[in-house]
């Protein structure tokens, strides 16, 4: 009997400060492969890393940042979060210092205040993670 469960994904929540500490705001990636939109950058967990492993490597393939970890926000696993699977992300809040990137499945790479995040632009259930993220 094979066994079936949803695919683990990680997803950061990256604070984007200067180099005097200013917080410039947060960073969303421009997707290069469907669904199309802006999502906070992420990806899958790989066989034999820890999830926390997983969110640095992700942060760093798509943004070209070197991250840090500052807390869990959450887990979001509604079986209909992704249009093209079911998928479980493990949700971070990571702090980074520079200029981001994009690379691997990001086609551009922006920073926003938390008031001028376009969360009608925003693919998956990112638009709620932002909205618990801000919340909390």
């Amino acid at each position: 009997m094979a066994v079936k469960t949803p695919f683990v994904a990680v997803d950061g929540i990256i604070q984007l400060f200067d180099e005097n500490g200013n917080f410039k705001g947060i960073v969303l990636i421009e997707r290069k492969n469907p669904p199309l939109g802006l999502a906070i950058p992420g990806g899958f967990v790989d066989i034999g890393e820890t999830v926390e492993q997983a969110v640095i490597r992700e942060m760093k393939e798509e943004t070209n940042l070197d991250v840090e970890i500052v807390r869990l926000l959450g887990v979001y696993s509604d079986p209909d979060r992704d249009p093209r699977f079911h998928t479980v992300s493990i949700t971070f809040v990571c702090k980074a210092y520079g200029e981001p990137k994009a690379q691997s499945d990001a086609k551009e790479v922006k920073v926003f205040k938390l008031e001028e995040i376009p969360f009608e632009k925003l693919v998956f259930d990112h638009a709620k993670i932002l909205k618990d993220f801000i919340l909390r």
